[in-house]
């Protein structure tokens, strides 16, 4: 009995160590490589200039350029994450209760997810084109004026958002629709044999059970949020610097780690940026962990 558990153990090994290994290599080392990289002076042609210690992180804590940048991540992330759950959710509850061609709708919400983030971000930027955009002609329609889209922060989060809106909602729609195809179906006729609306039978029966991938959806939509990069960066007409912008209106924590590591050549220092990304994606796990917590066994959902 112990030779076969032994055999096994090995086989279970052998099974995971391709994944293990990988994520070894492309995973852990880079990450303690950058965490190396962000306490020395390093310079992306010339190399390392030594150890400087924390010094990187204290001009880090006192940049109002990373700040900057921060706020307009946030706030991009606000807004796409926001209307992207809540059109997930809707689209999710649409296609669970689709009797026909449900596999053809779930391939058409999958369809922009396939298609390549630049392609998106190009085609986003004519449609919000000063002078010949598709949605400026559209505002000229109702009587409103032409924006111009990157040139204000408000105009640029809502043009950038709308990139990460489309692109997204289809690939969490359809994890929130596998999800309510294991609710139990009988719960939900007892909730609407009781007189419960469709509304009330999606609060109270299908959301609770369903919020562990709601939690994950959250979550990746957080994590993607702040890692935003080629959609503000192609969604910049005056180039590919990094800036967003001649005032900065719409630059992003990762437009400002590429400025600082391929503009500016300080790679210690965009190594620095890179850590403090990490570090807001794992609070913002530890976080959604505590709040989307399962209950305790007698607990309501």
């Amino acid at each position: 009995m112990a030779g076969v558990t032994s055999r096994r153990l090995n086989g279970a090994v052998l099974l995971v160590a391709p994944f293990v290994l990988v994520f070894a290599v492309f995973g852990v080392f880079p990450l303690l490589y950058t965490a190396w990289m962000s306490v020395r002076r390093w310079h992306l042609i010339d190399g390392d200039h030594g150890f400087v210690g924390l010094a990187n992180y204290a001009r880090l804590f006192a940049d109002p350029d990373f700040y900057h940048a921060l706020g307009n991540t946030v706030c991009i992330l606000v807004v796409a994450t926001a209307v992207q759950m809540v059109l997930s959710l809707w689209l999710a509850v649409l296609l669970d209760r689709a009797t026909r061609g449900r596999a053809l709708w779930c391939s058409v919400a999958l369809l922009p997810n396939v298609v390549p983030a630049v392609a998106v971000a190009l085609i986003f930027a004519q449609l919000f084109g000063r002078d010949y955009g598709v949605v400026n002609w559209l505002l000229k329609l109702v009587g409103a004026g032409p924006v111009n889209w990157q040139a204000h922060s408000w105009s640029a989060y809502l043009g950038v958002a709308a990139m990460v809106v489309w692109r997204w909602t289809g690939y969490n729609a359809l994890l929130c629709l596998a999800a309510m195809q294991t609710v139990p179906r009988e719960l939900v006729e007892a909730a609407q044999l009781d007189g419960a609306s469709r509304w009330r039978v999606f609060r109270s029966v299908t959301l609770p059970l369903i919020r562990p991938t709601v939690s994950f959806t959250l979550l990746m939509s957080v994590v993607g949020g702040l890692q935003v990069f080629t959609e503000p960066q192609l969604f910049d007409v005056a180039g590919l610097s990094g800036t967003g912008g001649n005032d900065r209106q719409f630059q992003t924590v990762v437009m400002y780690l590429y400025e600082q590591g391929f503009g500016r050549w300080d790679a210690g220092y965009a190594a620095t940026v890179s850590w403090s990304l990490f570090l807001l994606c794992a609070a913002f796990g530890v976080v959604n962990a505590f709040v989307f917590r399962r209950p305790r066994s007698g607990a309501g959902p």
